[in-house]
C-alpha cells in the first residue's frame, strides 16, 4: 500500500472520480469491485491489448505528468486503431516511487483528457510502490470476423501509411533536451510525441478493404516486417514516397529525416496493406494515407532508392532485447 495518501484513497480521490471512470456503453461495472463487467453486443469480439512503460526506456525521468498521462494511454489505444476496433475500457496498473499528489492531480487530469478524446473508459487497475511503470490494457469491439490482422497481404497490395511518418522520432532530442529549435518547428514535433492520436477512425474505415494492418510502434521498416512475415509476403518501402512533415525536414537534414521515418518508431499511425480497387473512394472520402510501396512474392522488407535499388538499412527499429536490428 502506497502511504500516506494509502492506496484506495489514492485511486478514489484520482481515478475513480474522473470523467473517464463513468460507466457507459459497453461497461456494466468499472471500478470499485474485484472486476470489471463488459458487455458485447451480439456477433461482436473482444480486442485486448497490454502496454507497459517504463521511465528510462519509453520515456525520460522528469517527463511532466500531464503529457506523461496522454502519451501512455494514447499509445494503448493505438493498438486497437490497429486492429480496426471501437475503443470500450482500459485498465491501469500504475506503480510510482511515492504518493504525491501534485503529480497525481496532473497526470490523472492527462490520462482523462486522453481518454475522452478516445472514447474508452478506465474500468478499474492497480497501485503499487517502486521504479515508475505504467501498464495498460485496453478493450475493444468489432464485428466478429472483420479485424485487421498482420496476416492477411496479398500480392500486389498497395502498402499505405496514415500520415507523415518520423515527428516523434525527431522530437526525441528535444524531449532529452539535447537540442532546440523554434516554436514552429518544435510544437508539432513534440505534439506527435507527447500526444499520439490513436487512428481509430481509419482502422475502422479499413474494415472489410485492408488486407493487413497495425500501428507504427518500433519503426516502419521493423513493424512492416512484421507483416511480412505473418503474411508469406515481401513489402517493399520506396524511398521517394515516404511522407515527410515540413517541421520535421525543417528541424533536421533529409537523411536524418527519413532515418526517423523509416526506424525512429514511436508514430502510431496505420501501416497497411490495401488491394489498388479501394484506394479512389479512401482517398476521396479524405482519409490521411500515403502509398509509400507495395507488396511482392517473397519475404522481408526491403527499402528501395529512387533506381529500385535495394538499399535496406541493417538497423530497421526499436527492439527491447537484442541488436535492435530486424
Amino acid at each position: 500500500m502506497l502511504s500516506p495518501l494509502g492506496e484506495f484513497e489514492l485511486i478514489r480521490r484520482y481515478f475513480a472520480a474522473a470523467a473517464c471512470a463513468r460507466t457507459g456503453e459497453g461497461v456494466v461495472l468499472g471500478i470499485g469491485d474485484d472486476c470489471a463487467l463488459l458487455e458485447l453486443p451480439a456477433g461482436e469480439q473482444l480486442a485486448v491489448s497490454t502496454d507497459t512503460l517504463v521511465v528510462g526506456v519509453h520515456f525520460p525521468d522528469g517527463a511532466e505528468p500531464f503529457l506523461l498521462g496522454q502519451r501512455a494511454l494514447g499509445v494503448a489505444v493505438s493498438d486497437l486503431a490497429g486492429m480496426g476496433a471501437t475503443p470500450i475500457g482500459f485498465t491501469l496498473a500504475l506503480t510510482m516511487p511515492g504518493a504525491e499528489p501534485a503529480w497525481l492531480q496532473a497526470f490523472a487530469a492527462g490520462l482523462d483528457r486522453m481518454a475522452q478524446a478516445c472514447g474508452v473508459r478506465l474500468i478499474g487497475g492497480d497501485t503499487s510502490r517502486g521504479p515508475l511503470t505504467l501498464t495498460l490494457s485496453v478493450f475493444g469491439r468489432l464485428p466478429a470476423g472483420q479485424a485487421l490482422t498482420r496476416s492477411g497481404a496479398q500480392v500486389g497490395d498497395l502498402l499505405c501509411v496514415g500520415g507523415c511518418l518520423g515527428d516523434a522520432a525527431g522530437a526525441l532530442a528535444l524531449v532529452l533536451g539535447q537540442r532546440q529549435a523554434a516554436a514552429a518547428i518544435a510544437e508539432p514535433l513534440l505534439a506527435r510525441y507527447w500526444s499520439p492520436q490513436p487512428q481509430l477512425a481509419l482502422g475502422q474505415a479499413l474494415r472489410g478493404k485492408a488486407t493487413a494492418a497495425l500501428d507504427i510502434s518500433d519503426g516502419l521498416l521493423a513493424d512492416c516486417g512484421h507483416i511480412a512475415a505473418a503474411s508469406g509476403v515481401a513489402l517493399l518501402v520506396e524511398q521517394a514516397r515516404l511522407p515527410l512533415s515540413d517541421a520535421l525536414r525543417a528541424l533536421l537534414c533529409e537523411r536524418a529525416a527519413r532515418d526517423c521515418a523509416l526506424s525512429g518508431g514511436d508514430d502510431y499511425l496505420l501501416a497497411f496493406t490495401l488491394p489498388a480497387e479501394h484506394l479512389p473512394g479512401l482517398q476521396a472520402a479524405g482519409w490521411p494515407l500515403q502509398v509509400i510501396g507495395r507488396v511482392e512474392a517473397g519475404r522481408g522488407v526491403r527499402l528501395l532508392d529512387e533506381q529500385g535499388q535495394d538499399i535496406t538499412p541493417p538497423v530497421r527499429g526499436f527492439q527491447h532485447f537484442g541488436s535492435n536490428g530486424d
